[in-house]
């Protein structure tokens, strides 16, 4: 059997009474306090999360960008240096090899963050695919990454460092920041749909920058939360989670992610052919947002029905803190993808009544 890999706040984890969970290939947390509390609390205070078990890519070179831009979905000419943007990774087929961040650190420099599950996969593939002056090298067995989510977290933060935090707009990122002693790299987002930051430093000095969050932040109420909690948020805030709302057999634009799929840049990149196809032929199943009109919870691989008729599966599915129902996403066929249409979800034996609604289904107050 594989062993798994390890953060390095596993032992501080532990310490908080974390309840540790295979996840990815890693021992995670999926909770310490509960993931009701804990989705709560990233609402309405802050809550600190371990998400070192990331994988960080770092591309260089004279050709940085004409390598990108032939291997994303999104357009990377568009970014300015400090500007970070979320893109795809596609086969040739339109299938989503992951779900990415690119961040340009310099003109010839991007860091890329890419999911737990995916990073030895999409290192192998965008070194398969260099070519021209490009370096790509993978460095996530040396940085990590903590998130500091909720809307006390640019008060909380503020506390540890002299840089002016409240000039980092969203997407956008400050390299060098000394937080608590520590030189990080501090960007404006994260996975929650509240305000908040990401910290990348060395993991030799996570556990410092852990320690010292969670003592600055204690007035404020700040408790550390766990994966449960950030799968609920992110759900909240209709954001697809890779495995589930997006993988090598569905398409970004399946996925609802049109947005980041820019088909009018000047650059034929990998997959663009086979996205355009689907855009002109129409597609074939949709993800849509929906509540149930009763308590229950359905699961991943649950079908969904129209009238009697199969007409796709559930991916994801929660009780939402945040709003009191049960909310989820599902793969439909187009033509029942609407608002308001009629849905009844397999639930074990019985069929549960539910509708399409709008997404996201939660979007917090600017």
């Amino acid at each position: 059997m594989t062993s798994l890999k390890r953060t390095p706040l596993f032992e501080v984890h532990q310490q908080l009474g974390g309840k540790m969970v295979p996840f990815a290939g890693w021992e995670m947390p999926v909770q310490y306090t509960g993931i009701i509390d804990e989705t709560k609390v990233t609402r309405t205070k802050a809550t600190l999360f371990d998400i070192a078990h990331m994988g960080q890519i770092q591309v260089t070179g004279s050709e940085a960008e004409e390598f990108l831009q032939r291997v994303v979905t999104n357009d990377v000419s568009r970014l300015k240096v400090n500007q970070a943007q979320y893109t795809f990774l596609c086969r040739e087929n339109g299938g989503t090899i992951d779900d990415i961040l690119v961040y340009r650190l310099d003109e010839s420099k991007y860091l890329l963050v890419v999911n737990a599950s995916n990073a030895d996969k999409d290192f192998d593939w965008l070194t398969q695919q260099r070519q021209g002056n490009v370096q790509v090298d993978n460095l996530s067995a040396e940085e990590g990454q903590l998130a500091l989510q909720g809307p006390a977290a640019a008060e909380i933060l503020a506390k540890l460092t002299d840089t002016d935090i409240a000039e980092i707009k969203y997407f956008r990122l400050i390299p060098e920041v000394e937080v608590a002693g520590v030189k990080c790299l501090v960007s404006r987002t994260g996975y929650t749909g509240e305000d908040g930051f990401e910290l990348y430093s060395s993991r030799e000095h996570l556990v410092t920058l852990w320690e010292a969050l969670l003592e600055a932040g204690a007035t404020a109420g700040l408790i550390p939360a766990g994966l449960g909690a950030r799968d609920v948020l992110r759900l909240e805030a209709g954001l697809p989670l890779y495995g589930n709302e997006l993988d090598e057999d569905i398409s970004p634009l399946e996925a609802g992610q049109n947005f980041f799929v820019k088909l009018d840049k000047n650059v034929d990149f990998i997959g663009k052919a086979a996205l355009q196809k689907q855009l002109d032929e129409g597609l074939t199943r949709r993800l849509v947002g929906f509540e149930t009109l009763e308590r229950a919870i359905p699961r991943g691989g649950y079908d969904i029905f129209h009238e009697g008729e199969n007409i796709g599966q559930v991916t994801s599915g929660s009780f939402s803190p945040t709003l009191g129902k049960v909310i989820g996403f599902g793969f439909v066929n187009p033509k029942w993808g609407a608002v308001g249409t009629e849905l009844a979800i397999q639930v074990r034996r019985r069929l549960v009544k539910a509708q399409v609604v709008s997404l996201p289904f939660y979007r917090r107050e600017k």
